[in-house]
């Protein structure tokens, strides 16, 4: 992630789109708030807004949050000070959460990504890391930038994606039941720039 982007996502602008429109939209087709003592991990927290969101609006009873940013994982620190107790943050991988944190297979009851995985050169890795640490019926909640937004010049000129093997909306939906998720509903935005969804991972 380059310095624009990392600027874009510390804006006010992304964070009231994130408040306002993309977590209710992602909560309506999850299905609703999680069930009381939900435990939930955040794949690339950045500078911690979306962690809060996963605590307050979807009710999570503790999350924990990476991001291979050290810079990312010490803004998002001071932002969930008053809820340090709910909250377990690491410098790490999102394709490897037994690294960052221990988490064995079934350790949660979520996993978040808030356009982290278009980031991640072997993408299909964090789909299956996902799929590895959620529960038997746990929630995989996604909200994703698609190859075709990444084509657009201002994608191309202001900010750095992998440029290989990007998916679009379609192969995204199409990958999530090779990794034992159920896609519960889902939707696009912009001519299919974006996605929002939320997949129950199988028994």
């Amino acid at each position: 992630m380059n310095r624009i982007e990392k600027v874009a996502i510390n804006n006010p602008a992304r964070r009231a789109l994130q408040r306002l429109y993309e977590v209710p939209t992602l909560l309506r087709l999850a299905g609703g708030p999680l069930a009381p003592g939900a435990k939930a991990a955040e794949l690339g927290c950045g500078p911690g807004y979306g962690t809060r969101l996963i605590l307050d609006r979807f009710g999570a009873s503790h999350v924990d949050a990476v991001d291979l940013d050290p810079y990312m994982i010490a803004r998002a620190r001071r932002r969930l000070t008053p809820a340090r107790h709910r909250v377990r943050l690491a410098v790490g991988d999102a394709t490897d959460l037994r690294a960052a944190f221990g988490a064995g297979d079934g350790a949660y009851d979520a996993v978040f990504d808030f356009a982290i995985i278009h980031h991640i050169p072997d993408w299909r890795s964090a789909l299956t890391e996902a799929a590895r640490v959620l529960k038997p019926g746990g929630l995989f909640v996604f909200e994703e930038v698609t190859a075709h937004a990444l084509a657009r010049p201002s994608y191309r000129l202001l900010f750095d994606h992998p440029t290989e093997d990007r998916f679009t909306a379609e192969q995204f939906l199409a990958e999530l039941p090779r990794h034992g998720l159920a896609v519960r509903g889902s939707l696009t935005r912009i001519q299919g720039d974006y996605l929002l969804g939320a997949a129950v991972r199988s028994g």
